[in-house]
């Protein structure tokens, strides 16, 4: 079973069940993706609210390749004083779900992600994002920055595993001329 979705120009979202054909068009996307999971049978859970001015949600995740698990030693003192804003979640691995305060999300998420390494040790090196190429949000504070900083966190992980260093990456992102 699939459901498809997509942002039309004129800014509604159309969303279709592959399986029974059922299709929708509304302004409000969460009322499309509402209608399709109750056309699949599927239970909806609708958004979390908005969160308070000045803060930022989103997901971090410990993403090594050492197949260590939610309950592994390494997390424990994570697990039990997690910064605050966060909930540490088993997504087989330890994530942790914030709601952060930052000028940007970038700023939450680096303003954790060092909080995180300098009280227990643990490199934070994803937010959770499966498919980094789908990005459809031009926000400076939205989905598209999420997946910008999934990037960079996984790059600099997978980086240090080849032997490049904080200059290497440095370099190679100074190469590229960003201002």
């Amino acid at each position: 079973m699939g459901l498809s979705f997509h942002r039309n120009p004129d800014g509604s979202t159309t969303g279709r069940n592959q399986d029974t054909n059922f299709t929708v068009t509304d302004t409000d996307e969460e009322e499309v993706k509402r209608r399709l999971y109750e056309d699949a049978g599927w239970e909806y859970t609708p958004p979390p609210p908005p969160v308070p001015a000045g803060f930022h949600r989103f997901a971090l995740v410990d993403d090594a390749f050492d197949g260590v698990g939610f309950g592994g030693a390494r997390y424990a003192s994570l697990r039990e004083d997690p910064p605050v804003g966060c909930v540490p979640v088993d997504w087989g691995r330890l994530a942790l779900k914030c709601e952060r305060p930052g000028a940007t999300l970038w700023d939450a998420i680096a303003d954790t992600v060092s909080e995180v390494r300098c009280e227990h040790g643990v490199v934070m090196n994803s937010l959770g994002i499966e498919k980094a190429d789908e990005w459809f949000d031009a926000r400076k504070d939205g989905y598209g920055a999420e997946i910008a900083a999934q990037l960079l966190l996984m790059a600099a992980q997978r980086a240090a595993l080849l032997g490049y260093g904080r200059q290497d990456l440095i370099r190679l992102l100074e190469a590229t001329g960003i201002e």
